[in-house]
C-alpha cells in the first residue's frame, strides 16, 4: 500500500460540511467516490482539519492509502475530472506511511472574511459573512491581542466540541479593514469546535460598541460559553493553512498556506 496527500480547495456552501454522511452530500463523500474509480477500489480519507457546513477551504490538506500504482497526475487531473465544480484537488504528492494529515499538522491557519455594509451582498452570497452595523476595526485590532500566547479558550468552544482540552496555543490573531471587508485571520496550533465563529461573534459584539476591547479578556479568563456572544455564520470562514513538519515532500516545505483574497469576484 502506498499513501498518497492531496491538497484541495473547496466552497463549502456546496456540501453539508466535510465529514461523510448517509446522504452522500459532504466533501469526503464526493471526493473518496471520485478517487475510488481512479483507484479502482474503494478509498478512506483523513483530512487536516474538519469543516462544518458552509465553511469553505482553500488549503485543506488530505491522505490515503491505495494499492493502485498510478502516476500523480491521474490524482490531480483524473480525479478532477469526476468532482463537481465547487471542489478540486490542487496537487498530489506520494508521502511514506508516517505522514498523517490531521495528527502530524502542527499549525493551522483561518480567514474570516465579513462584508460590513448596510445592505447584503448578492454576488458573494454565501462566500462572505455579513454584519449590517458599522465596526470599529480599531477596537477590534485591540480586543484580539489577548489571544496570542497558551489559553484555555472554553469560552469559545461549542458545547458539543469533542477535544480532550480546551487550552490552544494562539500564534497569530488580527484584523484589519479592506474597504467594506473586515479580514479576521487566526493561526494556531489546532482550533476547538466553533472556536473561530465564536471569536467573531464576540469581535463584533466589541466591534458595534456593545462592549468594550477589554471584554475579550474578560470572556477569555471567565472560561464560560454562556458569558460569550452567539456563534457567528459560517459563509465567510475559510481553512486556509496548514503546516507540517519539513519531513515530507510538500508544497512550501510542509507550509501549506493559500489565504483568500479580496475582491473574490
Amino acid at each position: 500500500m502506498g499513501r498518497i496527500a492531496l491538497g484541495i480547495e473547496y466552497a463549502g456552501d456546496a456540501f453539508c460540511g466535510w465529514q461523510s454522511q448517509a446522504h452522500g452530500r459532504t466533501v469526503q463523500d464526493v471526493l473518496e467516490r471520485a478517487l475510488a474509480e481512479i483507484a479502482a477500489a474503494p478509498v478512506r480519507l483523513h483530512c487536516a482539519g474538519r469543516t462544518d457546513t458552509g465553511v469553505h477551504a482553500s488549503a485543506q490538506v488530505v491522505h490515503f492509502d491505495t494499492a493502485a500504482v498510478r502516476p500523480m497526475t491521474a490524482w490531480v487531473r483524473g480525479v478532477n475530472a469526476l468532482l463537481p465544480p465547487a471542489i478540486v484537488v490542487r496537487w498530489a504528492v506520494a508521502v511514506d506511511e508516517d505522514f498523517h494529515a490531521r495528527f502530524l499538522a502542527c499549525e493551522r491557519q483561518y480567514r474570516y472574511i465579513l462584508h460590513n455594509s448596510p445592505t447584503r451582498p448578492a454576488m458573494l452570497a454565501g462566500r462572505v459573512g455579513w454584519f449590517h452595523v458599522p465596526l470599529d476595526e480599531l477596537r477590534m485590532a485591540e480586543a484580539v491581542e489577548c489571544l496570542i500566547g497558551t489559553h484555555d479558550f472554553s469560552s469559545f468552544r461549542a458545547a458539543g466540541c469533542q477535544s480532550k482540552t480546551p487550552v490552544r496555543v494562539m500564534h497569530e490573531a488580527r484584523v484589519v479593514r479592506q474597504g467594506e471587508y473586515l479580514l479576521f485571520d487566526f493561526r494556531a496550533n489546532g482550533f476547538l469546535h466553533h472556536m473561530i465563529r465564536n471569536l467573531v461573534g464576540a469581535l463584533v459584539y466589541v466591534g458595534k460598541g456593545r462592549h468594550p476591547a477589554g471584554w475579550m479578556r474578560t470572556l477569555l479568563e471567565a472560561r464560560d460559553r454562556s458569558r460569550a456572544a452567539p456563534t457567528f455564520a459560517p459563509d465567510g470562514l475559510y481553512l486556509c493553512g496548514v503546516a507540517y513538519p519539513p519531513r515530507w515532500p510538500l508544497p512550501g516545505d510542509g507550509r501549506i498556506i493559500a489565504l483568500p483574497q479580496l475582491p473574490l469576484i
